[in-house]
């Protein structure tokens, strides 16, 4: 299943305050991030096209909503639904912005993380259509604000021996590790203020 995501760890900390706070994991798969999320108290609604994936996490997590959807071919699953923390992580269907836009409540928040541009120097996804163009996220939620960004190369980590290296001179990643990347990461959230002289702390530690 593999270790979360350390950009889903800091600003899920932050984000799960609201008492019977709702969450949506877009593109679940085989749920390391579903599981954060149930474990953190929150609401959960799971929505994959691995029917395979959907029956272990039922399993696992009998009280989260999981939903069996092909979101880029078949019909938008979740209506004028919307979460107070929707997560997507290693996913891009660029069609699928506005909708997840959309999904997030007032006063709720986006975390977003997925391969850029430079990963198909090292290895998958590779295509152009699975990797965002510099800064793609910053521009792709227009209604909500962005309060976290990065666009760079995160290193393998642990490494699975001191001397180890991959052909493009980096290190391995360690079972249950992961391997160098090139990630672009926003975390945004849906104001719900616009009043004079009232400035929401959204903090960053």
């Amino acid at each position: 299943m593999g270790a979360p995501s350390d950009w889903v760890l800091r600003w899920l900390t932050a984000r799960r305050d609201r008492p019977g706070a709702t969450a949506l994991d877009l593109a679940c798969g085989s749920g390391r991030h579903l599981s954060l999320l149930v474990e953190a108290g929150l609401t959960v609604t799971g929505v994959d096209r691995d029917t395979a994936a959907l029956d272990g996490l039922r399993s696992r997590h009998p009280d989260a909503e999981l939903i069996d959807a092909d979101i880029e071919a078949g019909t938008w699953p979740l209506g004028d639904r919307v979460f107070d923390l929707v997560v997507v992580t290693n996913y891009l269907w660029r069609p699928l912005f506005p909708r997840i836009e959309a999904a997030v409540a007032p006063g709720g928040w986006l975390i977003y993380e997925t391969f850029t541009e430079g990963q198909q120097s090292i290895g998958r996804p590779s295509r152009a259509e699975f990797l965002l163009r510099p800064a793609e996220l910053l521009g792709a939620f227009g209604d909500l604000r962005i309060v976290a960004f990065e666009d760079g190369f995160r290193r393998g980590t642990p490494v699975a021996a001191p001397d180890a290296r991959l052909a493009d001179g980096t290190a391995p990643a360690a079972p249950g590790g992961v391997n160098g990347r090139y990630v672009q990461r926003v975390a945004a959230v849906r104001a719900t203020t616009a009043d004079a002289g009232v400035f929401p702390r959204y903090r960053l530690d």
